[in-house]
């Protein structure tokens, strides 16, 4: 493909000085970088329509499969059930608090440069309409493990900000790194010379040979798709995998193992009767036709069809839950009926009771959550469950990653509004973060509780002060105070003293000596 079909690629990009950029693309490598956005890395074949040769094998097919599996996982009632109870505690709507609020305590800069910058927050929020629709954001970048987003923006006022945001069916985009390498003078190898990136949209995927892509869609630039993945890569660290791809085994033995427990229910619940029909000497072809005439004698020759409403001829046909029909030679006893039992077990279902917990263990969610005859209990903190912890540390993860679909949309606003630089994001980027509406009841538990042990150790060794330990020694090893927190605490007390709100020590000292 010619180097100039690349400058036509759909959407915005931003204007870069490109000094680092050039400086990397002197480094001779024959390794292409890895990172964790799951983009495949191809070579072009030449040609404006013909298709790139891919090197990590056939990604693309592969990631609408697992899309695609992710969103049938889904849909059992026990996943759909998880992942609710995973979506509620991540995505908190309550009257009294914010769902979504950024917090830039960490940053340094000018406060009406923070006012801005919230102002430009609240605009993002409301271009993803998160007050409504948070919940569904999060749930499909938790089940398909990515999501994306088409940012639009008028490109002959790129200072006006962003227009508008367009969710994109995963299946029908995906990023692209493009390898363009040259011959080392010394060793001959194929060195990397350039990596061009973009996304291809594909309103109905199209079937490409094997170990190729088919390069038919619309390029976008990087800068005109957001995109953030779940950050679970597979055993090759080439595909981003969703959270529910550890489901994929437990959910299938889950389904096989209930579907068998419902067909031995069907075939063995009945009684069915056993008849011993006594042939005599009659010849093979006149003992079944006697045995026909009996069977057709005996048996129920009207059925009720639930379907149409109409009574339904069955006799030709025989089933597995009617009765059975044996011939007897002469000989033997005489003709004979009796009965066979129905299945003795029916009621065990300890199988699958193994493998709901199976799966309720890969879904990362306590089985006191998910167990209907559980009961929830608000007790102290020392009842909160390992299990518990765990699952509101998973949470955290969970929310700090999807962060991320808001705020590289808020850099972008930022930079096409011309309120910071790209520099300026890179040296604040760490420092910036959401801070979410919590619900977990659990969690303030633990945090009650940790703090009640902190202050009763306080309690006891504060007739040591002075003798044994200092209060710095306190500060740090028993209230776990940072030398942050230490400067914070004396400025609200200084600050309190002044305001009359806290009794001044100094003053306290003169009247006691006075007295």
């Amino acid at each position: 493909m010619a180097d100039n079909e690349f400058t036509k690629l759909f959407g915005f990009e931003f204007r870069r000085a490109g000094k680092k950029d050039e400086n990397k693309q002197k480094l001779k490598s024959v390794i292409a970088p890895q990172s964790d956005d799951g983009a495949g890395y191809v070579t072009a074949s030449g040609s404006h329509f013909g298709q790139y040769v891919d090197i990590d094998g056939d990604n693309t097919k592969d990631n609408i499969s697992l899309i695609q599996k992710y969103r049938g996982i889904a849909t059992h009632p026990e996943v759909d059930m998880a992942i609710e109870d995973i979506v509620n505690e991540a995505i908190v709507n309550n009257e009294d608090d914010i769902t979504l609020k950024l917090n830039l305590d960490e940053i340094e800069t000018q406060d009406n440069i923070k006012e801005q910058i919230q102002e430009e927050f609240k605009y993002v929020l409301s271009l993803f309409d998160a007050t409504e629709h948070a919940h569904d954001l999060f749930k499909r970048w938790y089940i398909d493990g990515r999501i994306y987003h088409h940012i639009l923006i008028d490109e002959n006022n790129q200072k006006a900000g962003i227009q508008e945001l367009r969710f994109v069916d995963a299946i029908k985009i995906r990023k692209v790194k493009e390898i363009k390498t040259k011959k080392d003078a010394v060793t001959n190898a194929d060195i990397i010379d350039e990596i061009k990136e973009y996304y291809i949209y594909q309103d109905k995927p199209g079937k490409a040979a094997p170990g190729t892509m088919s390069n038919k869609g619309i390029r976008f630039s990087t800068d005109a798709i957001n995109y953030v993945t779940s950050g679970l890569l597979d055993e090759t660290r080439k595909k981003v995998v969703s959270h529910l791809h550890k489901c994929i085994k437990p959910v299938n033995q889950l389904r096989m193992m209930e579907d068998s427990l419902v067909i031995y229910r069907l075939s063995r619940a009945p009684e069915r009767r056993i008849f011993y029909v006594d042939v005599g000497n009659l010849p093979k072809g006149k003992a079944e036709e006697y045995m026909k005439n009996i069977m057709t004698k005996y048996r129920n020759k009207l059925v009720y069809d639930a379907g149409t409403g109409e009574l339904r001829d069955d006799r030709k046909h025989m089933s597995m839950l009617e009765d059975f029909w044996l011939p007897r030679r002469e000989g033997g006893r005489g003709t004979e009926v009796s009965t066979l039992p129905g299945g003795d077990n029916l009621g065990q279902i300890d199988d699958i009771i193994y493998f709901q917990k199976r799966l309720y263990r890969a879904l990362n969610v306590p089985l006191n959550r998910l167990e209907q005859e559980s009961q929830f209990s608000l007790g102290r903190g020392n009842e909160v469950t390992r299990e518990e912890i765990k699952f509101s540390k998973f949470i955290d993860r969970l929310r700090k990653k999807f962060s991320m679909v808001f705020l590289q949309v808020l850099k972008k606003q930022l930079i096409l509004k011309r309120i910071i630089t790209d520099g300026d994001w890179d040296e604040w980027k760490t420092d910036i973060r959401i801070d979410y509406a919590r619900d977990n009841y659990f969690a303030e538990l633990k945090d009650a509780e940790i703090l009640r042990e902190r202050l009763q150790t306080l309690e006891l060794m504060t007739n040591y002060v002075g003798d044994y330990f200092s209060k710095g020694f306190i500060l740090k090893n028993v209230l776990k105070y940072t030398e942050d927190d230490v400067k914070d605490l004396k400025k609200e007390i200084e600050t309190e003293i002044k305001d009359g709100d806290l009794p001044d020590p100094a003053e306290e000292e003169d009247q006691d000596d006075r007295r």
